[in-house]
């Protein structure tokens, strides 16, 4: 890991500790599974070239599950989350195993309609609660000893999940998987021409991509407590998209500086009702006009390093 790397996560790390007692920790805490949402999706898009636009069926899908392993099965939060986790990646492998038969907009439209019948699921099956969705979720006690009733210790919870999903997603890129990923993206023919198993790569990082987006996801239903179909309705895939392109494709870091501005926006703009979606548009517009390569995108060509 490149020094600067470090002392970003560093950085990241003391800002981390510190924003609970500057600011709502139930906003950070929405910042931070957004953030590791959109972390998950750049895995797909920016370093393997897939573009998802169904990604919301494994948010959404894990949200569910813990949701309802919590209140309904009484699991403790920790065993929740990876049972959201689980279905998620399984998820991942069906959809992901399909999926990959086909390449560019084909493949971003078989996501959209898988994810759109997981949707449907969630709207018709009994145990979602339809349109009322899971609510009233207990947040439990953390391995049977720490009580997660408080915001603040929750938030310690959420931010070493975060933490330790960014810092899974920063090894696999810079491994030798992650390094033929990047073939794979930048050329696939040549990738194959070498002798990789090309749509092995695409499905593994499928399924990751889908584990750490149902992570995401299992973890915002245990601090909200509540599973809605906001969070399988196919405008999240659109959210979790438009956070990673403000941010920076194919960067470390810029998932993360986009899903709190998405985030901000959204939480500050809320008096504005509907036009927050129009706010959220015309930014989206400028930064495709003035910030291509994202916000993180155009601090890297600024300052030659990459982030």
């Amino acid at each position: 890991m490149p020094h600067y790397h470090a002392a970003i996560f560093i950085v990241l790390l003391a800002a981390g500790l510190v924003a609970p007692f500057l600011l709502y920790p139930i906003f950070v805490m929405k910042v931070l599974c957004f953030a590791l949402f959109a972390c998950a999706f750049n895995l797909l898009l920016g370093f393997t070239g897939l573009l998802s636009f169904g990604h919301a069926a494994y948010f959404g899908g894990a949200s569910y599950v813990a949701a309802h392993a919590a209140k309904v099965w009484g699991l403790p939060p920790e065993i929740a989350i990876l049972a959201g986790v689980l279905v998620a990646a399984a998820l991942g492998l069906a959809i992901g195993a399909l999926a990959i038969r086909r390449q560019g907009i084909y493949f971003a439209m078989i996501t959209l309609a898988f994810a759109q019948m997981v949707f449907f699921l969630a709207l018709q099956a009994p145990f979602t609660g339809g349109e009322d969705g899971i609510q009233a979720v207990p947040r439990g006690n953390l391995f049977g000893l720490v009580s997660l009733e408080s915001d603040l210790t929750l938030y310690f919870v959420v931010l070493a999940i975060t933490f330790a999903g960014m810092f899974a997603i920063y090894r696999i890129v810079h491994s030798p998987f992650g390094q033929v990923l990047k073939a794979i993206r930048e050329n696939e023919s040549r990738a194959i021409s070498l002798g990789y198993h090309v749509n092995r790569y695409k499905l593994a990082t499928f399924v990751l991509s889908a584990s750490v987006a149902g992570l995401a996801g299992a973890t915002k239903a245990i601090v909200f407590q509540l599973a809605s179909l906001t969070d399988v309705h196919w405008s999240m895939s659109g959210e979790v998209v438009l956070m990673t392109l403000i941010g920076g494709v194919g960067t470390v870091f810029g998932p993360l500086v986009g899903a709190a501005v998405i985030v901000t926006m959204q939480n500050y703009l809320a008096t504005f009702g509907a036009w927050v979606t129009i706010v959220q548009g015309v930014v989206f517009v400028v930064a495709v006009l003035v910030f291509r390569d994202g916000i993180i995108g155009v601090l890297m060509r600024r300052t030659g390093t990459k982030l």
